[in-house]
């Protein structure tokens, strides 16, 4: 939902236009904004509400040297060191085969070994690899029905967790800088004087909500090992309790932009990522981030959209809004 990749290009040319030395991500996401902001020199402060995301940030942006050798790898994709089996007993049924679960279970006894960013990068190329296991890439549904014969959802979780252990050590680089990853509501970071404030933030359809624990629940609850999180034990797919945030709702969505904007006011630039088909609207974002930036620009890009990542997803095209608030 909502990743930048494609808008990569886009917010690296208004970032190289702001310039700087410090900029937050503070909706950081699948963290391509986060590492892009590294990889141009800046000492990235990398924020979400959910806990995979923060990690994932830790593992490419935080991190600068740390990678997982492949003697470690083989030791985790190797006998278990323990009888743990959460995964395949809570989720029997419902996600994954049995081998493939038998695996994680596995895996995180010998993660549960590990420690700092070490331990970032395993539990990243796990949380991946359940990713791209799971029909269209979200834990909405059980069963089989969207398996498209892609070559994601028959390769072995353990052939997987090699293959995305080396693409994350291959994203590790020093910048130079020092860089860090929290998690935590938006409202709680402090208002630092950030070169740059980059919001991403979940985009209030005009029904339902963004619900992206509803969607990833499943990897949220993996990169913890369901510790400390409420299963929903009613439903049907195991559900973790979401977590309130304001931006995912359009009876909420004005009162926390403008409260957002107001917070980090006295930082150098606000750029701010949005979808022409949520709440509020251009005019109305552009008002609000009028009040606390004596510039606002808006460029539009078009920006399409789809439900999972195979060549058969539903796609639907909309208007990528940047808006840059400048003193």
């Amino acid at each position: 939902m909502g990743s930048k990749y494609k808008l990569v290009p886009a917010l690296n040319e208004v970032f190289h236009e702001i310039g700087g030395t410090r900029a937050l991500d503070a909706f950081s996401g699948s963290g391509v904004v986060s590492y892009l902001l590294k990889a141009r020199g800046f000492e990235v402060t990398s924020n979400d509400f959910l806990t995979f995301p923060t990690v994932i940030a830790r593992a490419t942006v935080a991190n600068s040297t740390t990678t997982l050798g492949d003697d470690l790898v083989e030791t985790i994709c190797g006998p278990a060191a323990d009888d743990r089996d959460f995964i395949q007993q809570k989720f029997d049924g419902i996600f994954l085969s049995a081998a493939d679960r038998r695996f994680l279970d596995s895996a995180w006894s010998h993660i549960d070994r590990l420690d700092g960013f070490q331990r970032d990068v395993a539990i990243s190329a796990l949380v991946l690899s359940a990713a791209r296991k799971q029909p269209r890439g979200v834990f909405t549904f059980t069963g089989t029905r969207y398996d498209d014969g892609r070559r994601d959802l028959h390769l072995s979780m353990a052939d997987h967790f090699r293959e995305r252990v080396a693409d994350y050590n291959a994203t590790v680089f020093d910048n130079g800088r020092s860089s860090r990853a929290v998690t935590g509501d938006v409202a709680d970071l402090p208002a630092d004087e950030y070169d740059i404030v980059y919001l991403d933030p979940p985009y209030a359809p005009p029904r339902d909500d963004a619900d992206y624990m509803k969607r990833y629940h499943f990897l949220e609850g993996l990169s913890v090992y369901w510790r400390g999180q409420v299963i929903m034990e009613e439903t049907k797919t195991k559900k973790i309790a979401k977590k309130f945030t304001p931006f995912a709702y359009k009876r909420t969505i004005d009162d926390a932009l403008a409260r957002t904007f107001d917070q980090f006011r006295d930082s150098g630039a606000i750029v701010l990522s949005y979808s022409s088909n949520a709440v509020p609207g251009r005019e109305r974002i552009a008002e609000l981030l009028g009040q606390v930036k004596k510039h606002v620009e808006v460029r539009e890009f078009t920006h399409t959209y789809s439900f999972g990542t195979h060549a058969t997803a539903t796609r639907t095209a909309v208007s990528e809004y940047v808006f840059i608030g400048r003193d």
